[in-house]
Formats: C-alpha cells, sequence, structure tokens
C-alpha cells in the first residue's frame, strides 16, 4: 500500500491519530479493510480525513443530513466519476452495493492510495441501512479475491451510530481494524489553536468552550488576550443570538447528533441538574421529582455520547460521581438557559455580570480542577519526575470532626488498582479557582488527608502532596515548599508549562 505519508502543516498536534492512519494506509495486505473513525461534532474529524485523503489522492465522499437516498446515491456517483476522470454523467449507479464497488474499482486503478472516505455515514444510513451489509459483503469477498481490496474509512458524529456499527450481530463486527475516537485537543494544544498568551485567559476560553477545534472559525473576531476582554468575547458569542456560537443553539444541535435524544426536554433537564450539581442518580431524580429508575437510561445515553463523564471514587468502590463534560453544554445549563429572555432580547451583557458567581463557582472551579487532573494524567511524570498511576477523585471521612473531605487529585502509585483497600498512594491534590492565594493552612489540610488515609489502611507515605491555583501562593508557602521533597505547587502558567513549578527539592 501507501508510504509513510508526512503529517500537513496546517494540521495541530494530531500526531498520533495521523499516524495510526499511516500504519492503516501502510499495511501491506491487498484485500479491504475496513476503519471507523467516530468523536464529537467539531472535534476536526473531516478536517483530518480531507487531509489524508488529499495526501494521498484517495476519494472522499461525504453525506449530507437532509438528502434522501436517489439524490444521494446521484451525487457520489458523479464524485465517483469525477475521480475517475469520466465527464459527468457518463455514470450511472442505482444502488449502494453498485456506488460502492465502482468506488472501489476507481481508487484502485488511480493514482495514489486507493482509500475511499465516507463521512457523515450516519446520515445515509438513516436512508439506506442496507449499506453496512453491503460493506459487509464487499469485505468478506475481498478476502477471497472475489471483490477490489483497498482501505475504507467510515466516519461520524452520532456517537451511538458509529459504536453500534462494530457490536452485537451487527455486520461490521470484528471486521475493523481502526476504531478511532477522535477527541478534542487538550487544553494546552486548545491554547496553541486559539492563539492566546495569557495561560489564566486560555484557561477561561477553555472553561466555555472547550478544545473542539472547529469553534475557532465560528467564534466572533479575535480571541481574547487579557482578563478584560473575556468578557465582552463571551457576550458576543455564546450570548448573542445572531452568532453562530449562541451556545442554546449550540447545544440543541449537538443533542440532535443521536438519533436516541427524541425528548430534548427531559435531557435538557437532566444535564441541568446534573451541571447544579446532582452527581449521582438518586440526586438527579431527587432535583426533577423523578424516581432514580428513571434517571438511569437517560444518563447512561448523555453519557455514551460524551456529554457527562461518570467517575469511580478512587478508594469507594461503587462510588461513581457524575458530572457534566461538555463545556458548552455546561455553560447552556447554567448561563443561558436560566435566562434565555434576556439573552434572546440582546440583553448578553447584564445576564453575564449577574451570571458571574455562577460562571465562578461552577464552571471555571470545576474547570479548574479538570484541569490539574488532566495535568497530572498527561504532563507531570514528565516535568516534574513524579511516577503516577491512575487519577480521578476521592472523598475521605473525618470521624473526629464528623464531615467528609473531597480531594480534588488523588493518585495512585503506578500499578495499584483504584479502590483497593491496601494502595499505595502517590499523590494527594486541591485545586482552586478562589481568587485568594494558597496558604499554609492548605497544605495542612492535605497533611490531615494523609494522615487520615493512613489510619483507615492505605499506603500514603511517600504521597506528595499537591495545591494547584489559579491566583498564586503566598510567600510563606512558597518558602516551605522550597524545603520540602513532599510538596509541589502548580499555579495556572505553570500548568500550561509556561511557569515554574515550586518544590520537590
Amino acid at each position: 500500500m501507501a508510504g509513510r505519508i508526512d503529517k500537513p502543516g496546517r494540521l495541530l498536534h494530531r500526531d498520533h491519530e495521523w499516524a495510526l492512519l499511516n500504519d492503516f494506509l501502510a499495511d501491506p495486505a491487498t484485500e479491504l479493510r475496513l476503519a471507523i473513525v467516530s468523536g464529537r461534532r467539531r472535534n476536526g474529524k473531516s478536517f483530518l480525513l480531507e487531509a489524508l485523503a488529499d495526501a494521498v489522492g484517495g476519494l472522499y465522499l461525504t453525506a449530507v443530513q437532509e438528502e434522501g437516498r436517489v439524490p444521494a446515491l446521484h451525487r457520489f456517483t458523479e464524485t465517483i466519476a469525477a475521480h475517475a476522470g469520466v465527464r459527468p454523467g457518463a455514470m450511472r449507479l442505482d444502488d449502494w452495493r453498485d456506488v460502492l464497488t465502482a468506488a472501489l474499482e476507481v481508487v484502485n486503478r488511480a493514482p495514489g492510495a486507493p482509500l475511499i472516505v465516507i463521512d457523515e455515514l450516519p446520515y445515509l444510513l438513516q436512508h439506506s441501512p442496507e449499506i453496512s451489509g453491503f460493506l459487509q459483503l464487499l469485505y468478506d469477498q475481498s478476502q477471497s479475491g472475489k471483490a477490489p481490496g483497498g482501505r475504507i474509512v467510515l466516519c461520524g458524529s452520532a456517537m451511538s451510530v458509529m459504536t453500534e456499527l462494530l457490536s452485537g450481530t451487527k455486520p461490521l463486527r470484528g471486521r475493523a481494524v481502526l476504531d478511532l475516537r477522535l477527541p478534542a485537543f487538550d487544553y494546552r494544544t486548545a491554547r496553541t489553536h486559539w492563539g492566546i498568551t495569557d495561560p489564566a485567559v486560555a484557561l477561561q476560553v477553555d472553561s466555555v468552550l472547550g478544545g473542539a477545534p472547529g469553534y475557532r472559525p465560528l467564534a466572533a473576531g479575535r480571541a481574547p488576550q487579557t482578563e478584560e476582554e473575556f468578557a465582552p468575547w463571551v457576550e458576543r458569542t455564546l450570548l448573542d443570538p445572531g452568532r453562530a456560537l449562541y451556545s442554546r443553539v449550540e447545544a440543541e444541535f449537538l443533542l440532535r447528533e443521536d438519533p436516541r435524544i427524541t425528548h430534548r426536554t427531559l435531557y435538557y433537564d437532566v444535564l441541568s441538574a446534573v451541571a447544579r450539581g446532582a452527581s449521582t442518580p438518586a440526586k438527579v431524580g431527587s432535583m426533577l421529582e423523578r424516581s432514580r429508575s428513571a434517571m438511569v437510561a437517560p444518563l447512561e445515553v448523555l453519557e455514551s455520547t460524551g456529554y457527562i463523564r461518570k467517575e469511580q471514587d478512587m478508594l469507594k468502590a461503587r462510588h461513581p460521581t457524575i458530572s457534566v463534560a461538555d463545556p458548552v453544554i455546561r455553560f447552556n445549563q447554567l448561563i443561558t438557559l436560566p435566562m434565555v429572555d434576556m439573552v434572546e432580547r440582546r440583553r448578553g451583557a447584564q445576564v453575564w455580570q449577574s451570571s458571574r458567581p455562577t460562571y465562578h463557582s461552577k464552571i471555571l472551579g470545576p474547570h479548574f480542577e479538570e484541569t490539574a487532573r488532566e495535568w497530572a494524567r498527561s504532563f507531570a511524570i514528565d516535568e516534574t519526575g513524579l511516577s503516577l498511576g491512575a487519577v480521578g477523585t476521592a472523598e475521605i471521612a473525618d470521624p473526629t470532626a464528623r464531615t467528609n473531605h473531597e480531594v480534588d487529585l488523588l493518585a495512585m502509585a503506578p500499578g495499584e488498582r483504584p479502590q483497593n483497600p491496601r494502595a499505595a498512594i502517590a499523590l494527594i491534590g486541591e485545586a482552586k479557582a478562589t481568587v485568594q492565594r494558597r496558604g499554609l493552612k492548605d497544605l495542612e489540610r492535605l497533611e490531615h488527608i494523609r494522615t487520615l488515609l493512613t489510619d483507615q489502611g492505605h499506603r500514603p507515605d511517600h504521597a506528595t502532596l499537591a495545591l494547584f491555583s489559579l491566583h498564586g501562593f503566598h510567600p510563606d508557602l512558597i518558602d516551605a515548599a522550597g524545603h520540602r521533597r513532599d510538596v509541589l505547587l502548580v499555579d495556572v502558567g505553570a500548568l500550561y508549562g509556561a511557569g515554574p513549578i515550586h518544590g520537590l527539592t
């Protein structure tokens, strides 16, 4: 097949994904091979696959949401004919088996790699579910030399549809060699993508839009570069009904991607409850005056689409917490929807001003905590030399004080399994986005938690105590960290790799 293809300069990051697709094309087998690429809308799937098809001279086909079966057949046929160098109208194909077979024959005769990309496949399956069966037939026939070989990439944003392609007794089960889920950019790559110099401003943009690269071309004007520019930028993007990134429209657009979400009012209510702090199915049900069992199915759908996340307590079995994973949806449920009448009367500035406390407590604070956990997973090992295993959160009982301590970041030692009652703990951390600088009292709290963990049978003896602060640290805490091997201080600059990390001396 094709040799190694250099990643185009217009693709930011995506080195791992490009390497996987390169390996897919470079497989020397002559038989047909299939790959699945899925991911949330606006994560850059089409941008990546178009770049791949352009780089190797492949055939790129994309479905259209509102297009019927016959127009889709005709349009695909014309695209295949153009790729073959045949005049328009010279090729007539009336069913999907003929279309797929002709596409494979054309790419096998054309120069370059015999690659076909079918983007937005779920739109085709709505009116032509037989496509999966025809792909299975071509795949099986190709293995015995009765059909053309080549490479086919199937892509889509409807996560439930793309996941089911390879599940159970579905036709394509066991036939795809690559199942790639394209994530959003991590927070550091997103800062580069937006071109934001100040890490604190980059974090705020990330807290409301996340790392989906497709949002940048839709945002109004240049990205904010200072704290003073952030509020007007939010008002003219997420809080302006006339803009492409108006959060209410975008959230509805995202929820429509999954065909299982038919009663959107229920899903909006569930998302709002989770965004306001309902962290279990029982709490969601209580907030919505419904039973816990009635919440299980909607929460499973939202988790499978990536709009909420469910995380197990690192120390307690069967103690999951639920949170909203998608920043745009979280912003919509907490800021836009509660004051939607004012927003749609073009009073975005007034709405934002009155919503600032909610933004800081329910959006920026939790996002800063999650960013600290992402730093621990992705960057801490290289930048501190720490050896960390699984990373998550935990709740620690304090019997003497008759309270529980929520630990924002708890990392196991490498190789340790979460919920192991005798687990070795490598890091205990707290992340605060409040305006106060962190001081010695915060360090004393972590020392107390470390003692509680020891009393409860865990092994935190060599655990590092980490404090993450959006607004820095008091000098006495920095001085203390400079004399200890078990303290780590990480401000927002250090989170972004743009400032010093204090401690571990």
